[in-house]
């Protein structure tokens, strides 16, 4: 059945080019995953805050390869956008960033990120987060980035409000972690906010 809207967002728009690094000030970067990463990721996720708020734990380097295997096929696949955050210099893992879910027939996203722990609490997140949505509402072609969050992940909350992504209402009991059902708070940010 035809549709009467042209999509937001034509097919091949990321695969067609090489997925960017991005700079985030002088000190860090976003750059695409590398299976070097894997040793890192498995520490990230051995840290209990990334289990609770990500539902997951890495067990084994092979497991954390399959991981970022999946993240760098979802660029060509226009399925997902994963970029790693690390440190200029040292090229140290410092965290990640993603646009999941994408939709180009609508040109939206939902972003998702986590920090290790010893980068936390400097304002690194937030700063990675408007970097990378600052680039999916320009050159990235995206219309709607949305950022959900357990609201009992208050950290997120206030990345979320630095980075300048919109409340916008809470979806009831929408997220089972380990302790049961959480409500979850919705931001979004669209092109005209930029």
């Amino acid at each position: 059945m035809p549709s009467l809207v042209a999509p937001a967002m034509s097919v091949g728009h990321l695969a067609e080019s090489d997925q960017p690094t991005l700079p985030v000030g002088d000190d860090v970067l976003l750059r695409p995953w590398l299976l070097t990463d894997a040793a890192a990721v498995r520490e990230a996720f051995q840290d209990p805050a990334i289990q609770r708020w990500h539902v997951r734990r890495a067990d084994s380097l092979d497991e954390a390869r399959e991981w970022i295997e999946g993240w760098r096929s979802g660029w060509r696949e226009e399925t997902g956008a994963h970029w790693a955050v690390v440190d200029a210099e040292s090229d140290t893992l410092l965290g990640r960033v993603a646009l999941k879910s994408l939709v180009l027939t609508d040109g939206k996203a939902e972003l998702a990120y986590w920090m290790v722990p010893s980068a936390r609490g400097g304002g690194l997140c937030p700063r990675a987060v408007m970097v990378l949505t600052r680039w999916a509402l320009g050159k990235g072609g995206f219309h709607r980035i949305e950022l959900e969050h357990s609201t009992a992940n208050r950290p997120s909350c206030r990345v979320a409000i630095k980075a300048g992504f919109e409340e916008e209402g809470i979806r009831r009991r929408a997220w089972l972690h380990a302790d049961g059902w959480h409500d979850v708070h919705l931001h979004a940010r669209i092109r005209q906010d930029s």
